[in-house]
């Protein structure tokens, strides 16, 4: 028998997939990133998804969609992930524009996953400096309202959700765009806890309790030092019991042991869906974004 979350998760996915055959093809973009080490912008590839009858109607919020460690393509080079296009179908679907964009491909890179952090060629700086150029490309569109805009990230994502709303870094202070909301799906928490974190913005951050690549209490940690940081926006967290790395999906369980970093270096990952934190956190997502970017 199928359980409520389910049966939800399956009545969403076919809506989903109804809307992603009546929806236009991605508009594929260039976006420049803040300079790079050589002092030079780099061209970035986006995927631009305009709301409905955005160009007809008053600006409108838009969500940026930050990638995770595997990039933000699919199996084929030239397709967006599965879970890029399910997510960016659902805030289609509220009337908000979303742009999904790749800080991997220009860079000549595929994954991250299977590199150690302290070897990555594509640091959180990198993906920092291209959120933040990202978010000025949203503010300069006519059919996009600039006060109105949000990140939303997933894992290596959800990290650089954190370090493009750190209110006391100088890249993100002199930022002339800034989002009114993040969300962050099981980032990695430890450096910005170490640094005293203080968010620009009103974060929501969604959490598998037993994630043991970036595990939750780190984040949680943060979210309780908030009423120490003076001038800290609002930081929320929902850790969902059972659920593991990459929770909001449909795929089995299963240990990736190629992967270096993570609790217990050397020893894998895990990685799986778990139905009900799927659905929990699709909610939270939804009536927090509601709630910001009315």
């Amino acid at each position: 028998m199928l359980t409520r979350p389910r049966l939800l998760l399956m009545s969403w996915l076919l809506a989903l997939s109804a809307g992603a055959l009546a929806s236009d093809a991605a508009h594929r973009v260039q976006i420049a990133s803040l300079p790079q080490q050589d002092g030079k912008p780099l061209a970035l590839s986006g995927y631009w998804f305009p709301a409905a009858n955005g160009a007809e109607a008053k600006a409108r919020p838009a969500v940026l969609l930050l990638h995770g460690c595997g990039g933000a393509l699919g199996r084929q080079a030239d397709q967006l992930s599965e879970r890029m296009h399910s997510y960016r179908t659902l805030l289609n679907q509220e009337g908000w524009h979303v742009l999904v964009l790749d800080s991997l491909s220009p860079r000549g890179e595929r994954e991250l996953c299977t590199q150690r952090i302290g070897s990555r060629q594509v640091t959180m700086r990198e993906r920092r400096r291209d959120t933040l150029g990202a978010l000025q490309w949203l503010a300069a569109r006519a059919e996009v309202d600039p006060a109105r805009l949000a990140l939303l990230g997933w894992s290596n994502g959800g990290s650089t959700v954190l370090a493009s709303t750190a209110a006391d870094h100088e890249e993100v202070q002199a930022n002339p765009a800034k989002p009114r909301a993040a969300v962050a799906f099981y980032p990695g928490c430890e450096a910005e806890l170490k640094r005293g974190y203080r968010a620009q913005a009103p974060l929501l951050m969604l959490l598998g309790a037993a994630d043991d690549w970036t595990p939750a209490k780190p984040c949680e940690q943060l979210a309780a030092a908030v009423p120490k940081q003076l001038g800290s926006a609002a930081i929320q967290f929902q850790s969902y019991a059972g659920a593991y790395h990459g929770f909001d999906s449909a795929a089995p369980m299963r240990l990736r042991r190629e992967v270096p970093n993570g609790v217990n270096p050397g020893a894998g990952v895990h990685v799986g869906g778990n139905a009900q934190a799927w659905a929990a956190s699709r909610e939270a997502l939804l009536g927090f974004l509601r709630e910001q970017l009315k």
